[in-house]
């Protein structure tokens, strides 16, 4: 398995460094992920633009987080698993409903359990969704646009599962207590 550094800020191909500083303001600090993602300024870039995207959509941060976690544990992406735990929670998403998805369940809240039925269906079946599984999405309250906002989460968090999969970052010790094993 190949083998890819953390970059810091200092250390990062140039055309990664912004997204690196855009990340030490966002959280405070670099995650390991981006940190290894930045040996690809082309995926790092990337990275970065589309989860502007994401968190400029008409979706709560309660509910990206919910469809994050949700495609970190369908893809088994024990880094972003984690990762999404703590946010989650951060965001004010009770433990019930993380400890649900990271056991591969569905969440008690209806709406979270539509958005991750949705982002779990879209992978696994490839966006080859059923009237009915559409259909209950947009049951839950929502609208034919956020099917397609769910899709940005999902492409989104397919850069990550899949780089966090292949790099595999060491898991910073604020998200220790998150460790995941799919």
């Amino acid at each position: 398995m190949p083998t890819y550094q953390i970059h810091t800020i200092a250390s990062a191909p140039e055309k990664s460094k912004p997204v690196l500083e855009q990340l030490q303001r966002a959280f405070g600090f670099i995650p390991n992920l981006a940190a290894a993602i930045s040996n690809s300024p082309k995926l790092a870039t990337a990275f970065a633009a589309v989860f502007q995207q994401v968190h400029s959509s008409s979706l709560t941060e309660q509910e990206i987080q919910i469809v994050l976690l949700t495609d970190a544990v369908t893809n088994s992406c024990a880094y972003a698993v984690a990762f999404h735990t703590a946010l989650a929670l951060k965001e004010g998403v009770s433990s019930e409903e993380t400890d649900a998805i990271r056991a591969r369940l569905a969440p008690r809240d209806w709406r979270f359990s539509a958005l991750s039925i949705l982002a779990k269906t879209l992978i696994e079946k490839r966006g080859r969704l059923s009237e009915q599984e559409l259909g209950a999405f947009l049951a839950a309250g929502f609208t034919t646009e956020q099917i397609l906002e769910v899709i940005t989460v999902v492409a989104a968090s397919t850069i990550t599962n899949y780089a966090g999969s292949i790099a595999n970052p060491p898991l910073e010790d604020q998200f220790q207590q998150f460790a995941w094993q799919g």
